[in-house]
This record gives structure tokens, C-alpha cells and sequence, in this order.
């Protein structure tokens, strides 16, 4: 099952369930106006949406208009990232010149929720002296998770899978990163593709907690990375009973995976600019791809071994404060 988000001018928007070739769409209706109230009450709520899907597929429907589709949860209570992929974390301290850092459970933060933005949607940045760059991810929503939750309940509490792209500024990453109080000017909104899927919808994409999926990112039209989401150290469920050891997790929060990367990064690419500089370092000691100009554009797409797009994309143009 596909659900996306339309503007209706109101904060939260109007949830959809869309036709899986994602070209029709049938409202929700008024007692799931939005995608936060239905995931707060999904044990009902999933059921109603599945019988409005079975109608998309007898044919109804109407046209989905692009030009309107929000984040799919364009607001909720919480977002907390991991970092799920040690590709990724490697690279990383080589493009940051920090340390390894020691844990035995799962790197996570809390970022900005109170605003998720659209996949077409332009993002606004202060300037590109920031060191705007992009971060191919995966994310789960979770309904409500109580404190203590084990990895293997946690399965059961991941409702839908989520594309998104998790913005930086670079600038300000080392600097917050040395405060230990964790980041605010280094994370702004982040966007999210059009289309929230149920796992099963996935397929063999969903497999033991991960998305094994390729996550093709193109810059100004050029491939930059087509990393795949198998890489995972630990599964979305590992990541979800983590967040919940110590609280309850409300309905709606999302987890994501931390940017998708593979040991074979030579032949897939990467999911982020920093990674493609470190990989410059060790090659030749120096970085030389630039973070992002204003102007430019970034296209993220996961699709599967037919080629198909189950999230849709996210294909967004990078801007400054005025526009």
C-alpha cells in the first residue's frame, strides 16, 4: 500500500491512498484526514486504507496531481537518525579528520520534526558558504512503541517505509559535533519522497529489518551514487528498540538509517558529498568535489531489480534565503 500527502493549504495536509503505478488517488476521508492521525490509531486505520486501495486497483479513482504531494508525514512528533551504515562512518571520520568513535549500541540523534519538506519543494539555505550537502537515506514510521520494546518486537511496530533525504551543512557539523550536545545548525529540514509504503509493499526490498533497494542520486544530472540499503550493521528494528529502551516512542516518529553507503563505494558511488571528499583524501590527500552552489539540483530515486520507483523521487533545487 502507497499513501502520500496532498496541500490543502492546512499544516498537515490531506492524506491519499495512491494506485500502485502511483498515477490515481482516493482521499482518505474525514476520519483519517492526515497521515499522523491514521498511524496514531493504525490498528483501525490500516484496514480502512486497504479497502480504499482494493478500490484503486478495481479502477477508481482519481488523476494524482504531482505538483501537490507534501512529505507524506509533513510534520510529526519526532525524527531521530542513526547511523546504521560503518561504510559511511568510516568515510566520514577521514572527511572530518575526527576519531573513531567508541559505542556498543546504535549512533543516534534527534533532529528537526516540526517540518519535513516536499519532494519537489525548493530548499532554503542562509548561503553556500554553509557546505550544503545531501544525504541519501531510508526511514521508518513507527505507531506507538513502549519503553523496553526488544528488536524483535519491534518489528511489529513498523508500519511504513519512508525515502529521504537528510540535508547538512557541513560547516557547522565538526564544531556541534565538539560541543556533545548534539546538532541544530548543522541539520535543517530534511525532504522526504512523495510515496509512504507499507513493508510488504516492498516486496523482496524489505528484507530483515533493511531496504534493499538502490538509491540512485543524481547532481545536476549527472550519477553521483547508487548505493544499496542491504548494508545496514543493524536492521530498523535494532534501531527503533534502541531509541525506545528508556521511553515510550510516540505514534508517527520517524527513524532513519543514516546515509546509505556500501563497501564497494568505487563502483556504486556515494550518497553524500562529504563521502565522495573523503574518498578524494585517501586517493590523493586532498578533497576536491565542492559542497553545493545555489542553483543546483538533487534527484533521489530507490528503485528495485525491475526498475520500479516505489517511493517516487525526490528532485529538488537548491536555494538561497530570498527565494
Amino acid at each position: 500500500m502507497r499513501l502520500a500527502t496532498l496541500d490543502d493549504g492546512t499544516p498537515d495536509g490531506r492524506l491519499v491512498v495512491v494506485s500502485s503505478g502511483g498515477e490515481r488517488c482516493l482521499y482518505a476521508g474525514p476520519r483519517w484526514p492526515g497521515l499522523l492521525a491514521a498511524i496514531e490509531d493504525w490498528a483501525v486505520a490500516e484496514a480502512d486504507l486497504r479497502n480504499i486501495a482494493t478500490r484503486l486497483e478495481n479502477g477508481e479513482g482519481i488523476a494524482l496531481d504531482p505538483d501537490r504531494l507534501c512529505a507524506p508525514l509533513p510534520r510529526t512528533w519526532q525524527w531521530l537518525d542513526g547511523s546504521a551504515f560503518l561504510t559511511h562512518a568510516r568515510l566520514m571520520e577521514v572527511a572530518f579528520a575526527t576519531d573513531p568513535i567508541p559505542h556498543d549500541r546504535p549512533l543516534m540523534y534527534q533532529g528537526m520534526s516540526d517540518r519535513f519538506l516536499g519532494p519537489t519543494e525548493d530548499a532554503r539555505f542562509p548561503g553556500a558558504e554553509h557546505g550544503i550537502d545531501f544525504e541519501g537515506e531510508f526511514a521508518v514510521v513507527v505507531d506507538h512503541v513502549p519503553m523496553g520494546t526488544t528488536a524483535d518486537e519491534a518489528m511489529r511496530h513498523i508500519k511504513l517505509v519512508l525515502q529521504v533525504n537528510d540535508w547538512s551543512l557541513r560547516a557547522h557539523a565538526v564544531p556541534e559535533m565538539k560541543t556533545g550536545f548534539g546538532f541544530i545548525l548543522a541539520k535543517p529540514a530534511c525532504s522526504v519522497a512523495p510515496f509512504a509504503v507499507t513493508p510488504d509493499a516492498l516486496g523482496e526490498g524489505w528484507h530483515d529489518g533493511r531496504v534493499c533497494l538502490d538509491l540512485q542520486i543524481d547532481w545536476n544530472g549527472q550519477r553521483f551514487g547508487s548505493a544499496n540499503g542491504r548494508e545496514m550493521s543493524v536492521g530498523f528494528h535494532d534501531l527503533v528498540a534502541h531509541a525506545a529502551l528508556t521511553r515510550d516512542l510516540a505514534a508517527g516518529t520517524i527513524v532513519g538509517s543514516g546515509t546509505v553507503a556500501n563497501e564497494g563505494y568505487a563502483e556504486v558511488g556515494s550518497s553524500c558529498i562529504s563521502e565522495r571528499r573523503a574518498i578524494e583524501i585517501i586517493a590523493g590527500g586532498k578533497p576536491d568535489t565542492p559542497f553545493m552552489s545555489l542553483g543546483d539540483r538533487v534527484r533521489m530515486e530507490a528503485v528495485d531489480a525491475a526498475g520500479h520507483a516505489p517511493f517516487g523521487a525526490i528532485d529538488q533545487r537548491v536555494v538561497g534565503p530570498g527565494n
